[in-house]
Order: C-alpha cells, then sequence, then structure tokens
C-alpha cells in the first residue's frame, strides 16, 4: 500500500484512532491516504482544513474540474481517480468524463472551463511560465481576481497532496474499481490501483 509503513487501528494512539473513525463514519473505510498520514495526523488535519478553505469559495464542478486539470498533470492516479469519481457521481456520464479526462479541450466544455483547466495545467507544468497575459485571459473569460486566486490556490494545493502520495508509494484505494473500466482507465494515469490496496 505504501513504501512506510502505516499505523494499525489496534495500535492508533488516540490522534490517530480519531482520524481514522473520522473516515469510517463519513466514507465507510479508512482510504489509504489517510494511512499514510497516520504518523502525523495534525499534518493531515491541517491539509482538511486547508482543502475546505479553497474549496468553500468555489463552486464544486469548478473545483473538481480545476483539481482533475492539476492531478492529469502530476500524472496522479489517485486524485485522477478520486475527483474524477466525484464528478462522475454528481456531474457527468461516464462517456463525458472520459473525454475530459483525455483531453478537456475537445470535450464539449466551456471555454471559461477550458481556459482554467489550462492554467491549471500551466501552473503545475511550470508556474515560472506564467504571465500577465495568461492572468488577463482569464480575465477575458470572467474570472475575478480572486476566481484566480481560487484556482491558483487549489492547482498548488494539489502539488502538495498528489506529490506526497506519490513519494510514499501510496496505492489508489480499491473502491475505485466500481468506476466504470474505460473511464478507470483513462483516470489510472500513473500508481495503478492494486487488488490488495485496502
Amino acid at each position: 500500500m505504501t513504501f512506510i509503513s502505516a499505523i494499525s487501528e489496534d495500535q492508533a494512539p488516540a490522534d490517530v484512532k480519531q482520524m481514522y473513525d473520522k473516515y469510517l463514519e463519513k466514507m465507510g473505510y479508512i482510504p489509504n491516504y489517510a494511512r499514510a498520514f497516520s504518523h502525523r495526523p495534525e499534518v493531515m488535519e491541517g491539509w482538511t482544513n486547508l482543502l475546505g478553505s479553497i474549496r468553500g469559495n468555489m463552486d464544486l464542478r469548478r473545483y473538481e474540474l480545476v483539481t482533475l486539470a492539476a492531478a492529469r498533470a502530476l500524472s496522479s492516479s489517485y486524485c485522477m481517480l478520486a475527483h474524477g469519481s466525484a464528478l462522475r457521481k454528481k456531474f457527468y456520464s461516464p462517456e463525458e468524463l472520459t473525454l475530459i479526462a483525455k483531453d478537456y479541450h475537445t470535450a464539449g466544455l466551456t471555454p471559461a472551463e477550458v481556459a482554467m483547466m489550462a492554467f491549471a495545467t500551466q501552473i503545475v507544468q511550470d508556474a515560472t511560465k506564467i504571465t500577465q497575459d495568461d492572468i488577463d485571459e482569464l480575465r477575458a473569460h470572467g474570472f475575478s481576481d480572486a476566481e484566480i486566486f481560487d484556482i491558483t490556490a487549489t492547482a498548488t494545493a494539489r502539488c502538495f497532496f498528489s506529490k506526497t502520495l506519490d513519494t510514499l508509494g501510496v496505492e489508489p484505494d480499491e473502491i475505485y474499481l466500481e468506476l466504470e473500466e474505460e473511464l478507470r482507465e483513462t483516470l489510472t494515469i500513473g500508481r495503478p490501483i492494486s487488488s490488495h490496496s485496502t
């Protein structure tokens, strides 16, 4: 599941047990990413709070599309599968989402959605190449400066989380095997799901 050992439920100190119990209550299982943070549950709490503060300012579909673009640029299967699942559940058919995951430029999204996903991709690939022209293009698509900040924070936060998981060898959860096959394969662009990953 990971390159480092995780603290098991039966050996978890109070703070780790509390973290595990929250996931069990919310999701019905303990995701592999939570196990990877078991040595530092306070970091997971900080991440959760940061993510909540970013996501709380954004339309949910916009947030998930930006995250998907960043995760794709990071080659993060875990985050592609997780956020692809959220988009599949609330917004898109498997066929629509497969097209978005393969190439959002030609998937029938609005010009503004394509622009924000392209911006998130550029942040991940090389943020030093972003210029005032890129910001002005987002403004031309109707994004306010506050919304541009939100897109930026969403993409840069994903760099922390995806790179942490991939560095530690955290495998995507087995629950993502329930996704439609073509969609699942399209979203699995880095570390694959293992049948013993949970």
